[in-house]
């Protein structure tokens, strides 16, 4: 009995070695398709076989000890190596993917064996998805300037480098600015604006009114609709199109609060999907219905500034803190009931600062909480219509004070059920 459970278990391995190599040699097949038979370094089969090589050779190493399988393993790097440097110097193609998928198929081969079967499974399928996103890659690095290289390399840095060695607790005398807390909370809202960034730069307005805003609600809703409030009043006949995409922008930048909530402050998030997520369908529906009805199909240009500029990011970080300071100051000496009217006046300007601020204060219970950023929200939505009555063509800032009215209305049938 306990041979034949032993033979099945080395059975379902080497199976796996082999449908590994089949998977990888099916993506790398269908990449060189256009090559003429016997033109190619490896194909289906000699992926296969590498990586059933592999599991063979874990499957020998308890027997005949690591010497064997090491040596094969050598031989067969070589061989790899040898005939994609023929092929390269044939056809002067010297890209080395497929001689490093290969040696990977065949180490993947070997993990099937000696390894945990799922786990290897899981990589074997996360570097076929590499290999074949080779197009999209490419496009990518071609898009991106240096200025977005920059960009990223600055998130790395505050993640990686600054917030390791940020103290970890309160430090100044009201106990109310913790710089690990308030330096993850910034990097956290600058790596969602950013992921906003870079989906705007990788589609463009090509990809449609709604998604650009969608995605520029993501960055800011706030620049995005004085950007289309500015373009409305230069083009009129693209005010519906240009509210579409505002409402959109809204009902994202709601949503963001949403979600913001919903990593920090997940009680809180429970309060606050009644009052704001009503507000958000609202304005996607909005948005929807006008950006989707029969009309002109131009595409308004929104090109947002990169949110991770040094400047951008340091001036978001003592917005936080004094946001911070303020909010706490007026609860301890005003009570909860001082928390609406900052919440508005705050909310007026930036949304951010202050949902991440009332999400962070100690004791605060959480309907109080949702209510106040509530308050932010529709406060926020208030100074965008007054932005786009003010920069905008008339079609444009009617078309979004209704919207967002009924958003805000919405909203506040929602908190009847709190």
């Amino acid at each position: 009995m306990m041979t034949s459970l032993v033979m099945a278990d080395a059975f379902q391995r080497l199976s796996l070695a082999l449908a590994i190599g089949i998977l990888v040699g099916i993506e790398r097949g269908w990449q060189e398709r256009e090559a003429a038979p016997g033109k190619r370094v490896a194909g289906i089969r000699t992926y296969g076989l590498s990586s059933f090589l592999g599991g063979f050779c874990g499957f020998l190493q308890p027997i005949a000890g690591p010497i064997l399988p090491t040596a094969i393993f050598i031989f067969f790097c070589i061989t790899i190596l040898v005939f994609s440097r023929m092929q390269a110097l044939r056809e002067g193609d010297y890209s080395a993917t497929g001689a490093i998928a290969a040696i990977t198929v065949f180490a993947l081969g070997f993990g099937a064996v000696v390894a945990d079967m799922t786990t290897t499974a899981a990589s074997a399928v996360t570097i076929t998805a590499l290999l074949a996103a080779r197009e999209p890659l490419h496009g990518f690095l071609r898009k991106l300037t240096w200025l977005e290289l920059r960009a990223a390399l600055i998130l790395l840095t505050m993640t990686v480098v600054i917030l390791p060695i940020l103290p970890n607790e309160a430090v100044d005398p009201w106990q109310m600015i913790n710089p690990f807390e308030l330096w993850m909370l910034t990097i956290f809202v600058g790596a969602v604006s950013f992921v906003g960034y870079v989906m705007i730069r990788l589609t463009d307005a090509r990809a449609g009114l709604l998604l650009t805003g969608a995605c520029g609600g993501i960055v800011s809703s706030t620049a995005l609709t004085l950007s289309f409030a500015r373009q409305s009043k230069q083009t009129p006949v693209l005010s519906r199109l240009l509210a579409a995409g505002a409402m959109m922008a809204g009902a994202v930048s709601l949503s963001r609060v949403l979600l913001i909530c919903g990593v920090i402050a997940p009680a809180v998030l429970e309060e606050l999907a009644v009052l704001l997520g009503p507000a958000a369908a609202a304005l996607a529906i909005g948005g929807g219905l006008a950006g989707l009805s029969p009309g002109s199909g131009d595409n308004p240009d929104f090109s947002p500034k990169n949110p991770l500029e040094v400047i951008v990011v340091l001036r978001f970080a003592l917005l936080l803190a004094a946001v911070t300071i303020v909010t706490r100051a007026a609860l301890e000496f005003f009570g909860t009931q001082s928390l609406a009217v900052v919440a508005f006046i705050t909310g007026l300007g930036d949304l951010d600062a202050i949902t991440l601020s009332i999400a962070k204060l100690p004791n605060l219970p959480a309907d109080a909480a949702a209510h106040a950023i509530a308050v932010a929200a529709f406060a926020n939505l208030l100074a965008k219509t007054g932005l786009a009555a003010i920069a905008g063509s008339l079609g444009y800032a009617v078309r979004l004070a209704i919207v967002s009215g009924i958003a805000v209305l919405a909203g506040l049938a929602g908190s009847f059920m709190t």
